[in-house]
């Protein structure tokens, strides 16, 4: 198992991390945080190096994606970088990417009740207004579980504020702050349940983030 005590804050700079072999061909994986070798709970940044593909597999307890760097595709489409992705559980597909792509991916992490597919292209979906100065994209929400990207402008501060059902961060551009730390793009960060922190940003920055959805015990 790998970061899977969801009572401790864990942060990584994936750009410093090795990429290691997945089971399919020209497909390697930062693994940020696995249940299992090959099945269960995983989240993970994924390279397909082009031509890359794997063969039809279903998605127990749903995949979740977002589209970092170049065209990911499936029979049912192609999604290029900014594409959010939800496959509920139960839901089959053969991924592949003819020109190469990059991934963040999480799997085995859905509600079973949870059954929307969502495809949305975040580089012409809409910004709606946040606290304070913040601009934020929805993409999913489910319960007491919501999922955003959230645009911070050059120099924002936000009030010292806790996570109910914790937190998860991955940094799209710009820097990412608070009180313990600098978080530069593509660090990732899972805080939980009833954390706190004080946030802020230099320079304008992207994220994309998920509360409410970690072990509240």
């Amino acid at each position: 198992m790998l970061n899977m005590d969801f009572s401790q804050r864990v942060v990584i700079e994936t750009h410093s991390m090795a990429w290691l072999p997945s089971p399919a061909k020209g497909v390697e994986r930062k693994p940020l945080a696995r249940a299992d070798a090959e099945s269960g709970h995983a989240t993970s940044i994924v390279r397909y190096e082009k031509g890359a593909r794997f063969n039809s597999h279903p998605h127990p307890y749903g995949e979740e994606i977002l589209v970092l760097e170049g065209v990911f595709s499936d029979e049912h489409g192609d999604y290029p970088a900014g594409t959010y992705i939800r496959n509920p559980h139960g839901s089959t597909h053969a991924p592949f990417s003819e020109n190469g792509c990059t991934l963040f991916v999480k799997l085995h992490q859905f509600s079973l009740d949870d059954q929307k597919t969502v495809r949305i292209d975040t580089r012409s979906a809409s910004w709606l207004p946040g606290q304070g100065n913040l601009e934020v994209m929805p993409l999913h929400s489910f319960e007491h579980e919501h999922t955003a990207l959230v645009k911070w402008p050059a120099g924002e501060r936000f009030l010292p504020h806790k996570h109910f059902g914790g937190e998860e961060i991955l940094v799209l551009s710009g820097t990412f702050c608070d009180e313990f730390g600098q978080y530069p793009a593509r660090s990732w960060l899972r805080s939980p349940h009833m954390s706190e922190h004080f946030p802020f940003v230099e320079e304008e920055t992207i994220i994309w983030v998920k509360t409410g959805h970690l072990p509240i015990e």
